[in-house]
């Protein structure tokens, strides 16, 4: 049914959006502002603990930092409770107090037989699921055992089979009444003017539903179990219920599942019930062909970093590639992706059935950033001998963060690949970028050990290793101290909430450990040490938290740790946010005159770009800290 955009209009104006959340979400006291029409809540997408989901009367719009969901209230009905949009516009009418204008006839046709196009796959996953129990599904059950599937699994994912039969489908729906146009509609026969009599259009085969995300059955994937098909895997045509590049594999558990974690994107179906199997149940998987930009984002709205994992061949890898480059005009702050890459020869479903859940725990938990395998790819098994090479591929960089949209994530693009260029090709390689965002031509030549590092690349097969098994990167002293100290003086997180909720953090275990904190928080955990390292344990984070606490001893960091008086640590803490924020608004105005200075070569920006070095620098020297807390208000440090 179709609307005015007057009517939408006035019935939004006439609902606040919190009116609508708040049906569904409970918002944060602490950090909504009810007078000004600003609201948080933990998410009710992806079940958070920590309020990040966002929602502003006045501009009538919902956002969520965690998982990226964004929209309106109609959109919040329909994401979230699976409405239609007119179901979601009757709603927010009737909360505005408004009559709804006369109906479409024709559009109220269409979505009665849309939903009566769902009753018919009902039936058919039924029967499909009874032919594989039956007689019929031995040889089909014996392939689901062969492949360490269970009974139980097979009923969660409501696995089938497909009798090899033109008509056996059709006949059990045509006895309950289904006629062949709906049939037609579901795709689940083939017909057509050159075909005089449809047939069932799978035969033969392993079925696997496909849900939507209210976990209706919309489409069908088919498995042959005989070895001379021309498909080995055949997926419903695209019909009024689906269409494969907007559908994910095992979405609607996924999401349940992810509960504010990562989501792990596979490349098929039984990679995703293995995992399943295993106790992984934050899986989903693109239908059979590469991952499309609606998928994407459909993954996106459930986590802002998730993991691509890719079976460890050359196909797996040029899948990678072909991810990498369709995410990348489209990463922005709080949404990238993290790869994973399978040992030669191996996908999920053979990892977890060979290694157990661990092995590929291990593995997710090493992917690596899409910065990581864009520069893997563009120089593993590489030589650069020559001038010409190098400049080749300082080139390709250039060009690959000129693709990003997002300005600001462009511009740290752009900074990462050149440091890692002069890296690669040695200290005095390059010496800056052109005018807007090349590298610059001035540079002297490369040392002599630059040179013999940067020339050669390593191996394909090394890359690929380092890209699973780096080391992770070294713990920032000042950040380390800050959150330490939280952790052994928590009383001041509640004293210093707003600033502790803001803190930017550069390290990625120190944000976890960040993110346990403020989960804490919201569970009232976070009164004492004991209940907060109980907490941070709990989540799997107590090693990076003892690391951190052992960097802190080394570096003789007292006021950090449990020992120190309250007022030392408070004192300390306070001097060491101050420096901390200081230092990341002075790198951010450098990182910004770098970009002006190299667009514009004014007197007038270089003066200004020296102006904010000298303040970098007195800002280190006033405070007396050398990437932390150092020697603070005459104290001398204390073992």
């Amino acid at each position: 049914m179709r609307f005015s955009t007057s009517f939408l209009d006035e019935i939004r104006d006439r609902v606040p959006i919190s009116q609508v959340v708040g049906t569904r979400a409970t918002f944060d006291k602490r950090k909504s502002n009810p007078g000004r029409g600003d609201f948080w809540a933990c998410c009710p997408f992806h079940g958070e603990k920590t309020p990040s989901f966002h929602c502003e009367d006045r501009k009538g719009r919902y956002h969520c930092f965690g998982c990226g969901v964004s929209g309106d209230h109609f959109r919040f009905l329909v994401e979230l409770d699976g409405m239609s949009f007119p179901e979601a516009v009757e709603r927010v009418a009737e909360m505005a107090g408004v009559p709804m204008p006369a109906r479409d006839p024709e559009a109220e046709k269409r979505e009665k037989e849309r939903a009566s196009l769902t009753d018919v796959m009902e039936m058919a996953t039924q029967f499909f699921q009874d032919c594989l129990q039956g007689a019929q599904g031995a040889e089909a059950r014996s392939y689901l055992r062969g492949r360490g599937i269970s009974s139980a699994t097979q009923q969660t994912f409501r696995l089938g089979f497909a009798p090899d039969s033109r008509n056996a489908l059709k006949e059990f729906l045509s006895g309950r009444g289904i006629g062949k146009e709906q049939m037609e509609a579901c795709g689940l026969v083939v017909s057509g003017p050159d075909i005089p009599v449809s047939y069932d259009r799978f035969r033969g085969r392993v079925m696997f539903p496909i849900e939507d995300t209210r976990g209706r059955v919309i489409a069908f994937g088919g498995r042959a179990l005989s070895s001379d098909v021309p498909a080995k895997y055949l997926n419903s045509p695209d019909t009024e219920l689906f269409h494969k590049g907007n559908v994910l594999y095992n979405h609607a558990r996924a999401r349940k599942a992810a509960k504010g974690g990562p989501v792990i994107a596979v490349e098929g179906y039984m990679d995703v019930i293995a995992l399943a199997q295993a106790g992984i149940e934050n899986v989903v998987a693109p239908l059979g062909t590469a991952l499309t930009e609606n998928q994407l984002e459909l993954v996106w709205r459930m986590s802002g970093e998730p993991v691509l994992c890719f079976d460890g061949d050359g196909a797996g890898l040029r899948a990678a590639w072909r991810a990498a480059d369709l995410a990348l005009p489209m990463v922005q702050p709080g949404r990238s992706l993290r790869f994973a890459l399978l040992p030669e020869g191996k996908d999920p479903d053979d990892l977890v059935r060979e290694e157990g859940r661990q092995a590929f725990d291990g593995l997710v938990a090493e992917a690596r950033p899409l910065a990581d395998l864009l520069w893997m790819r563009e120089t593993s098994g590489r030589v650069f001998d020559t001038p010409e090479r190098r400049a080749e591929l300082e080139q390709t960089f250039r060009e690959l963060a000129n693709r990003i949209r997002d300005e600001n994530v462009r511009r740290h693009y752009a900074q990462e690949l050149r440091d890692r260029v002069q890296s690669f090709f040695g200290s005095a390689s390059q010496a800056g970028w052109k005018k807007r965002g090349g590298f610059s031509s001035r540079g002297g030549a490369p040392g002599r050990q630059g040179a013999a590092a940067g020339r050669f690349a390593v191996s394909e097969s090394l890359a690929r290793s380092a890209l699973v098994k780096k080391t992770a990167s070294i713990m920032p002293l000042r950040e380390a101290a800050i959150i330490v100290t939280l952790v052994n003086h928590p009383a001041l997180i509640d004293e210093q909430f707003d600033a502790v909720e803001k803190l930017l953090l550069s390290n990625a275990d120190l944000r976890r450990l960040h993110s346990a904190l403020l989960d804490a928080v919201a569970h009232d955990v976070a009164h004492d040490r004991e209940a907060l390292t109980q907490a941070i344990a709990a989540a799997g984070l107590g090693e990076v938290l003892e690391r951190a606490q052992a960097l802190l001893q080394r570096a003789n960091q007292w006021p950090a740790l449990p020992e120190a008086a309250f007022e030392d640590a408070r004192e300390a803490f306070l001097q060491a946010l101050h420096l901390h924020r200081s230092a990341g608004a002075l790198h951010r105005e450098l990182k910004a005159a770098e970009q002006a200075l190299a667009n514009e070569p004014t007197e007038e920006n270089y003066r200004h770009l020296v102006e904010i070095q000298a303040e970098l620098r007195n800002l280190q020297s006033a405070e007396a800290l050398i990437e932390g807390f150092g020697v603070l208000s005459g104290r001398v440090g204390r073992s």
